[in-house]
């Protein structure tokens, strides 16, 4: 069910983002057999869920699965540059009620998520946790009625942790990016291609041949190095953990300081959900020309404060790289304000890699849902969703891939479930 209050920046572009939102779902077949089974049987009818997610082609798809199941729906985008200001419109134009456009400002960003709680959720979707902190901190009267939340990526989930363990957190959460079907795949090729795709489109530089340092090589970092080093880069890893950098080391990537790195990078991605990962001393050292951007989910990992303190003048040169003149007289370039460069300067994940992960943010809403209608609900944490789960959105990927895997005999499970065996 949709609700039809919105704002939006432009309603017109309505029609190119059905487009849009039509070919993300020709990609998406694993939440497209979801969304069949569950537009019959309506397993969401009678609940409301608050969503802050980007404002994708693919998250529209998601969207419209929700509808079809049943959902009442009002969504917010989790970037202040990450919503595609054509779907917005689209769903707006279906009577979704939604609140979102690229471009705008810290005090617009949270009036938006405020809007989508005008309804009363019983159920939150999230992308960083800012929706989860808003209804903690403003609208603590809404809790009581939340069945519970699902959190879809690394800094959310860590802050939810942390959260929980000094007894903050007052509803249930499910961790979907802990998910294999999410973060071996979403993280790692996802965010490795889409990033790869905004430096291009912000800069249309030839990575092959260049220094490309990576801060930070968890699952988003080592997604992005070794798609660079893929395309003929020079790749570099920059670590805090000693067992990261081994991997990265082993992996054919060189491994040193940012300290270090600053002074030969020709392009850096920070992927590390910390902030202050690249400050001052290492703008100050980088060379001419040198390219900095960000591909975790909030922008204090390049300290732009900093920059502007060292900085003689700056300018936009092209969509989304603004060229910074510093006083020791070098040229450097910040792509996206030092925002998600794989969602504000191109077009995010592929659609092909985001439904599996938004497979997982159904299912585990439906989780929630079930358990409700029990007459119970979860305990206060964050959750993990269970292993099988895991299997089924991955199996049922293969079988749309046209691929077919062998499986166990008798004899094998009975071997491996016993312990007596020996030599």
């Amino acid at each position: 069910m949709a609700t039809g209050n919105f704002k939006v920046k432009d309603i017109s572009l309505a029609k190119q983002g059905k487009m849009k939102i039509e070919w993300a779902e020709s990609r998406m077949p694993v939440l497209a057999a979801l969304r069949a089974k569950y537009k019959i049987t309506k397993p969401f009818k009678g609940y409301k869920l608050a969503g802050c997610l980007h404002v994708t082609k693919e998250t529209a798809v998601l969207i419209r699965t929700f509808i079809d199941a049943g959902a009442q729906v009002s969504w917010s985008g989790c970037n202040p540059l990450s919503t595609q200001d054509d779907v917005a419109a689209a769903l707006a134009a279906e009577g979704v009620s939604i609140y979102a456009w690229h471009g705008m400002n810290t005090k617009e960003f949270y009036w938006c998520i405020d809007r989508t709680l005008d309804f009363k959720p019983q159920l939150t979707l999230d992308d960083g946790a800012d929706l989860i902190f808003t209804v903690h901190n403003k609208y603590e009267n809404l809790i009581p009625e939340i069945i519970g939340g699902t959190e879809e990526t690394t800094t959310g989930v860590h802050r939810l942790r942390k959260m929980a363990e000094k007894g903050a957190l007052k509803y249930p959460v499910f961790a979907v990016n802990d998910m294999i079907t999410k973060w071996d795949f979403d993280n790692v090729y996802g965010t490795g291609q889409s990033t790869l795709d905004g430096i291009l489109r912000a800069t249309s530089v030839l990575l092959a041949g260049k220094n490309f340092v990576v801060a930070g090589y968890g699952h988003c970092g080592s997604g992005v190095a070794n798609r660079a080093k893929g395309m003929g880069a020079n790749t570099v890893a920059a670590e805090v953990k000693p067992t990261a950098a081994l991997k990265a080391t082993l992996e054919g990537h060189k491994v040193m300081k940012m300290d270090d790195a600053a002074k030969i990078g020709d392009i850096f991605v920070t992927a590390t959900g910390v902030k202050d990962v690249i400050v001052g001393r290492h703008f100050n050292s980088m060379k001419e020309g040198a390219i900095i951007c960000n591909t975790g989910h909030y922008d204090c990992e390049i300290n732009l404060g900093e920059l502007e303190k060292i900085t003689k003048s700056k300018r936009t040169i092209r969509p989304n790289c603004e060229e910074y003149t510093l006083k020791n007289g070098r040229k450097i370039y910040i792509l996206a304000q030092g925002r998600l460069v794989n969602l504000s300067a191109a077009e995010g994940h592929p659609s092909e890699v985001m439904d599996m992960s938004f497979a997982n943010q159904l299912n585990a809403q439906l989780a929630l849902v079930k358990m409700h209608k029990t007459g119970k609900k979860y305990s206060l944490g964050v959750h993990k969703l269970p292993d099988e789960m895991d299997q089924e959105i991955a199996g049922v990927k293969l079988t749309t891939m046209g691929l077919k895997i062998d499986k166990l005999t008798k004899e094998q499970i009975t071997y491996n479930d016993d312990f007596t065996a020996g030599t």
